[in-house]
């Protein structure tokens, strides 16, 4: 192998590595500083990221020294090696599970399996990590609400209260940016889902999507009466927003016997399903995930979008409200 070419694949080889260390958890969230009250729920949240980060990076780097290696031979230069990386790497991250499975399985049934396995691992983590999230989502806005109700009573002053607010405020952002990076790892995965799903029902990942849609649909519901909003679908989340009786709103499948609503002032949450006027077959689908039944990989692909989607409305609902006054003492 020319020399330039040795020392492009070894650079790139080293690189790669790099990329697949997992940074300490203190880096990605800080020291303890003993003044947080949601820190529990904080280390449970990153705790989840670290799962999505193991697979996606090795298929990548398969990508990117194969792609190193033959831009580089084929063009002879570090830039044909860098340009052959960065194309490498990019099909490395979306077709390296399929190459993987294909390389361990026997036949084709060991196939499906395999992946109907990673799918329902893929799956249960998700409810983890959503549960975490909304765990630490809760605890922040519960924490916002008792600083509020310190100033109402006057066992606080304001300026105490305007500094406790800042502060829950700018850790709620590291907060979101944390989901942030966690989401995007969970996409580069499903990127890689996709292709091996697509690869064995074909034309799988556009099924998925329109079952999914189908499910999804929003209706204009009625509320029986006054109905407080929750931040995630239990009785003891934080409240963000109320509905008043006979109160026209928007729904969708939620889950756990909640429906996912957002009012005529744009505020999504959850309210429990019961508290609308519904028809029967309304209320039989507005208080439950709109999942595809079975545990086929089609049906497994559909419960992951659905998951995944969930996770990412949840985020841009907390970003939302962060920004719209979720964080103001007047909230």
């Amino acid at each position: 192998m020319p020399r330039p070419i040795y020392r492009a694949t070894a650079a790139l080889t080293a690189a790669v590595m790099l990329s697949a260390c997992v940074s300490t958890q203190a880096g990605r969230i800080g020291a303890d500083d003993g003044r947080d009250a949601c820190r529990a729920e904080l280390v449970a949240l990153d705790s989840t990221g670290d799962f999505y980060g193991e697979a996606i990076l090795q298929g990548a780097a398969i990508g990117a020294v194969g792609g190193a290696l033959i831009g580089g031979l084929a063009s002879g230069r570090w830039e044909g090696a860098l340009v052959g990386a960065v194309a490498g790497g990019a099909a490395g991250a979306a077709t390296g599970y399929w190459v993987a499975v294909q390389r361990q399985a026997q036949d084709q049934a060991a196939v499906t399996a395999q992946i109907v396995n990673d799918l329902s691992r893929e799956n249960a983590q998700l409810d983890r990590t959503q549960v975490a999230f909304n765990q630490l989502m809760d605890c922040r806005f519960h924490s916002a609400a008792r600083v509020r109700v310190a100033l109402r009573d006057g066992r606080i002053s304001r300026p105490a209260a305007q500094a406790q607010m800042a502060d829950i405020r700018a850790r709620t952002e590291r907060d979101i940016q944390l989901a942030r990076t966690i989401s995007g790892r969970i996409g580069t995965r499903a990127a890689e889902f996709d292709t091996a799903v697509d690869n064995v029902v074909p034309g799988g990942k556009d099924s998925v999507q329109r079952a999914v849609a189908s499910r999804s649909q929003s209706v204009r519901v009625t509320a029986r009466q006054s109905v407080p909003v929750r931040l995630t679908p239990s009785s003891s989340s934080a409240e963000v927003a109320q509905i008043n009786a006979r109160e026209v709103v928007s729904a969708r499948p939620g889950r756990d016997g909640f429906t996912l609503v957002e009012t005529s002032s744009g505020v999504r949450g959850y309210a429990p399903t019961s508290a609308f006027q519904t028809t029967r077959g309304q209320a039989a689908t507005l208080g439950q995930s709109p999942e595809v039944a079975g545990g086929d990989v089609r049906s497994l692909a559909a419960t992951n979008l659905v998951r995944r989607e969930g996770f990412n409305d949840s985020l841009g609902n907390v970003e939302r409200l962060a920004q719209s006054g979720g964080f103001e003492l007047a909230g």
